[in-house]
């Protein structure tokens, strides 16, 4: 497959985005449709795109070799997610909407105070962009391998042009321009899916029929675990671990908000999220389906799989063995996957640094958005820098690493929230930012002491452990006391 095709459809997919970007930006760039689309997203334009802004570049190619280590048991996880959903579209989508809120942590400020405001959104920020760029590097590196390698590109200059065409596409209207460009890579992610297990189906020779009972057969398909309590994979864990990862990173994040908040009215933001929670299923399903499917080919033809998961399915599609224009697909899967995750990230954070930390809702509009612009670019350049800092470390440890201090950074939100919401006291509100740095560092002692001396291993139980620790850390410094206005937002939120 000549390398210039590759160039010339990479070329032609960008160019659609800048021209969605044109289209949707040209008449109205400030910062109200930047931060909120001026809240006139349709909300199944909104819903699919979410899809593709939940599977990152790292989940395409995670997800399949997943299944070589813990079968389909994943689906457990994806299971409670659904439910996680329908708790943010009954919960927090009506607090919001009736807070009116550009960003979700100005709830904080108005329920328990300014230290726990700014503390929450911190928390987001630093969690978000260490993350959102860690996803973003593991994908360049794999353009950078198996694609732009073979133009003798550098590294350093695939990570600029790839932000830099981030940037472009979303700098004049941000999550108006956003809502499309993801619609296009959610279906462009979901195309491609399908092509690549049709492509799998197709050399090993069998049918529609026969593919699914081939996976039904394999000894992958494995969904349940109730037997071994001690597994990181038994269904009470990955279930109820998946509702409360739904709720923190979706519910709780910004940048999954921002879209929901940009719908016209609750009710489609509702629709929208049962909507996306459904799809989201099958979704995941199809992922771990050609993942079994991918194991069950290699055994056939006795292929040699490499070490690491995530490197099956970028083997399979680079290697020929499929076919030579899979690596077309490959690569437009991975790209949609991946900037889909990153542009909506990028403006979540920009929207979080303006409005929580600069506070420019302040500003007169013009200055406002002149200092939204520098924030954004800022952001991305920021964003180049952590990339190129991955690329000198060049060790997936330390990826790992950074994977699960962002995860752990989420349980303060948690505990923040739920403390908000469910109970009428009032935290010293100076205290607040001791109790969310500590929290993590208990958990992180936690998870060393049980696992020395048990064997114990924590899975993403530890999520709701390390939101209970700021719960009871927010109990001991509070009183039973609510402000007018704090009591107005309860039992407001009360009476929904």
């Amino acid at each position: 497959m000549s390398s210039y095709i590759i160039l010339f459809i990479i070329a032609a997919y960008f160019g659609l985005l800048l021209l969605i970007s044109y289209f949707t930006g040209r008449k109205d760039t400030g910062n109200d449709a930047f931060f909120l689309g001026n809240r006139t997203s349709p909300w199944l334009i909104v819903s699919i795109g979410m899809i593709g802004t939940s599977l990152s570049g790292v989940t395409f190619v995670s997800v399949p070799g997943m299944v070589r280590s813990i079968d389909m048991t994943y689906m457990q996880t994806v299971f409670g997610f659904f439910f996680g959903y329908v708790l943010i579209a009954k919960v927090l989508l009506p607090l919001y909407y009736k807070l009116q809120l550009t960003s979700i942590y100005s709830y904080l400020d108005e329920r328990i105070g300014k230290h726990s405001y700014k503390t929450g959104a911190s928390f987001f920020l630093l969690s978000k962009i260490i993350g959102a760029a860690a996803r973003l590097y593991l994908v360049v590196m794999i353009l950078q391998t198996y694609v732009f390698a073979t133009w003798n590109i550098p590294f350093w200059l695939t990570t600029v042009l790839s932000i830099a065409l981030v940037w472009l596409y979303t700098f004049r209207s941000g999550i108006k321009t956003i809502v499309w460009t993801d619609t296009l890579q959610a279906v462009c992610l979901v195309i491609m899916l399908v092509v690549i297990i049709w492509q799998v189906k197709e050399a090993m020779g069998l049918s529609l029929a026969g593919m699914i009972r081939t996976i039904g057969e394999s000894p992958h398909f494995r969904i349940f675990e109730f037997r071994d309590w001690h597994s990181t994979q038994h269904f009470a864990k990955q279930f109820f671990s998946g509702i409360f990862i739904t709720i923190v990173m979706t519910g709780l994040d910004q940048d999954m908000m921002q879209k929901n908040l940009s719908c016209k009215s609750l009710k489609d933001a509702q629709k929208n999220m049962y909507t996306y929670g459904f799809a989201f299923t099958p979704v995941n399903f199809l992922f771990l389906s050609l993942g079994v499917m991918l194991l069950t080919l290699a055994s056939q033809q006795q292929i040699l799989l490499p070490p690491l998961n995530d490197d099956i399915l970028p083997m399979f599609c680079t290697s020929g063995i499929l076919g030579n224009s899979i690596l077309i697909f490959f690569t437009i899967g991975i790209i949609a996957a991946a900037f889909s995750s990153a542009d909506s990230a990028l403006t979540a954070l920009t929207t979080s640094f303006c409005i929580d930390i600069l506070g420019i809702e302040r500003e007169e509009a013009k200055k406002a958005k002149r200092i939204r612009f520098k924030v954004h670019l800022l952001i991305s350049v920021l964003f180049a820098v952590i990339i190129l800092i991955f690329k000198a470390v060049n060790s997936r440890s330390v990826i790992d690493a950074i994977y699960m201090i962002a995860s752990y950074t989420y349980g303060p939100l948690l505990g923040l929230f739920v403390f908000g919401l469910f109970t009428q006291r009032v935290p010293r509100d100076k205290y607040v930012p001791y109790i969310c740095i500590a929290s993590p560092l208990i958990c992180f002692t936690i998870d060393y002491i049980v696992k020395k001396y048990t064997g114990y291993i924590f899975s993403y139980e530890m999520l709701m452990i390390n939101g209970a620790i700021t719960f009871l850390g927010l109990w001991l410094v509070s009183k039973k006391k609510l402000f007018s206005i704090k009591k107005e937002i309860y039992n407001g939120y009360k009476k929904r």
